[in-house]
């Protein structure tokens, strides 16, 4: 003959064991679509990656050639370009310009570079460089030839 305590005790623990079973399936369902969610964030960011890696390679400076030299070519600024696509010394004189007090001239940008500005053919390519950020959209011109960060 069977103990009734026994009986009873075997009883309440397989009612312990079907809660935590009932518990721990809850729990495997909500991993399952945690990490299911996790697995097409993953996809996304990927996408995404491979498309933000795809513009960079469209808006990249390409070196052009003239007069049989290698040039950088300077890219129109777009939304979602940064200034690191520019070649340095085109990023160092956004630098200049940007911690300006004001709207600059070429002849203070070069001061600030250690170009010697008093020999107007060091200071022309520079002022070159300035109109040519101006005119890709990197900087703003204005009418009296001073030179300011794009707002």
């Amino acid at each position: 003959m069977l103990d009734p305590e026994l009986l009873e005790r075997i009883t309440a623990r397989r009612a312990e064991l079907d809660e935590l079973e009932e518990q721990l399936a809850k729990q495997l369902i909500k991993v399952r679509a945690e990490r299911d969610e996790l697995a097409v964030a993953e996809k996304v960011l990927e996408r995404m990656s491979e498309q933000i890696a795809e513009e960079r390679a469209v808006f990249a400076p390409v070196p052009g050639q003239v007069g049989g030299r290698a040039v950088m070519v300077i890219p129109h600024r777009a939304a979602n370009m940064e200034e690191t696509m520019l070649p340095p010394d085109y990023q160092r004189i956004l630098s200049v310009v940007r911690q300006a007090a004001g709207p600059v001239k070429a002849r203070q940008v070069g001061e600030v570079l250690g170009v010697d500005v008093g020999v107007k053919s060091k200071l022309e390519p520079l002022r070159g460089k300035l109109i040519r950020l101006a005119d890709r959209g990197w900087l703003r011109k204005q009418p009296d030839g001073r030179f300011t960060t794009r707002l």
